[in-house]
Formats: C-alpha cells, structure tokens, sequence
C-alpha cells in the first residue's frame, strides 16, 4: 500500500509515521487491488485529529478521528476503515450472488426444483386448539367485539355449522360460513 503522512502544526514523528504504516499494512490482505493512502495527523488546541482518504479500485473511503491523544485517534480511525472495508466487501459478495442462482445445465429435474421452492418456502405452524360453542350470531358479534383478536370461530345454533366471524378493514364485521 502506497501511504503518505502529513502532519500539520506537529512535529514530524518517524514513531507516528511508521504506526500508521503498520496499521494500514493489515487492511492489504482485505483490498484485492493496489491501495493508496493519504493520512493527515494534525492538533488543534487539546484534540489530536486523525485523518484518512483510502482509494483502491472503484472503492473510496475518507474517515476522520479526534482523540486527547495521537495513538488513539489512530487506533479509531483503523478501526472505522476496516468496518468500512468490510461493509464494502459484504456488498459486493451480496451483489454477486444475489440469493440468485445460475442455471448451468440444461438437463434440470423439475421435481427437484420444486423440493428447493419447498425448502425454502417453509413455516413455522403453531397449532391451537378452540372450544366452540354453539351460539347465535348476534352473541358471536358481542364475543367478537369484546375480544381483541381480530376473528371469532363458532358452532351456529341455528345452521348447526361451524362459522368464522372477522373483523374486516374497513370496520365492518364479515362472516364465513359453508354451503
């Protein structure tokens, strides 16, 4: 990696300029192509700012650090590039696959495909069991009302018939019941 360090209203420092060169020396191995880094340390009063512009390929980062101290303000901002680098990396490998997958053979079993839309359309089903009774529709409405699920399932007295009473969007009350 190509590194320059400026400093600005500090003394030059061998010991803080081969710091950041060692740091920025991990992030090769996650850069696929050559890097260049320009990493300006300055001070201002009490705060030590840090800061970096990191171009490699299509990718550009520019992150900036403040710290009472020199060290840690680097430690930080190496810290930001590398989630940065990262963040980018898991990008691309979502990009570039997509959840989409390929199709190289021509010869495809469709009954394994359909076994792949199965597995991946599963649900979690959890089972509850009622006690219906029967009961007049327009008692069916009061349990309805006074409940806050949002359907009622019961056995009319009248049809003898298992029925469903739900409450509907547009505030009305519907009712299914079979033929």
């Amino acid at each position: 990696m190509q590194t320059s360090v400026t400093f600005k209203k500090i003394d030059p420092s061998d010991a803080l300029k081969s710091y950041v060169q060692k740091k920025l020396d991990r992030f090769d191995k996650m850069l696929d192509a050559p890097a260049e880094a320009n990493v300006v340390l300055s001070v201002e009063k009490i705060r030590h700012i840090a800061e970096i512009t990191l171009t490699c390929d299509k990718l550009k980062i520019h992150a900036k650090e403040e710290s009472e101290n020199m060290y840690s303000s680097i430690d930080t901002l190496m810290d930001k590039i590398k989630s940065q680098i990262t963040k980018h990396k898991e990008k691309q490998k979502n990009h570039m696959s997509g959840g989409k997958e390929t199709i190289k053979n021509d010869e495809i079993d469709l009954e394994d495909a359909g076994s792949e839309v199965e597995k991946k359309k599963s649900y979690n089903i959890v089972m509850e069991t009622l006690d219906y009774k029967p009961m007049d529709i327009d008692d069916a409405v009061i349990e309805l009302n006074s409940s806050k699920e949002s359907f009622f399932v019961f056995n009319n007295s009248r049809t003898e018939r298992l029925n469903v009473l739900y409450k509907r969007s547009d505030g009305n009350i519907g009712l299914i019941q079979p033929q």
